[in-house]
């Protein structure tokens, strides 16, 4: 199973296995990373999911579509490699992603 780690605003790090075709937001709910509320479920429908693409990441886990960079509208702190995780399915390639929470979600 790819590994994804999720980096809390303070630097506290969840190195989880996610399963192949759930999204960056399930691993983290199924795995109880704090700082991931995912209140719509998945939805795109909120913008509790906020993470930010580790940099060397970010080609691979391609651009949001209209619909996330309409719901990022409403996420604080947004940057340009800011995603809704509900938005990014876990594949192979993605073995050893790195996302970042922001601060404003703990």
């Amino acid at each position: 199973m790819p590994k994804v780690t999720y980096i809390e605003h303070d630097g506290r790090e969840h190195a989880v296995e996610v399963k192949s075709g759930l999204s960056v937001m399930e691993g983290a709910v199924r795995n109880s990373v704090p700082g991931i509320d995912a209140d719509c479920g998945g939805a795109c429908a909120c913008a509790t999911c906020h993470v930010y693409v580790d940099e060397a990441w970010r080609e691979a886990t391609g651009k949001p579509s209209a619909m996330e960079e309409s719901m990022l509208d409403f996420a604080e702190a947004v940057e340009p490699n800011s995603r809704l995780s509900c938005q990014i399915r876990v594949s192979d390639a993605l073995d050893g992603l790195i996302v970042r929470l922001p601060a404003s979600q703990h």
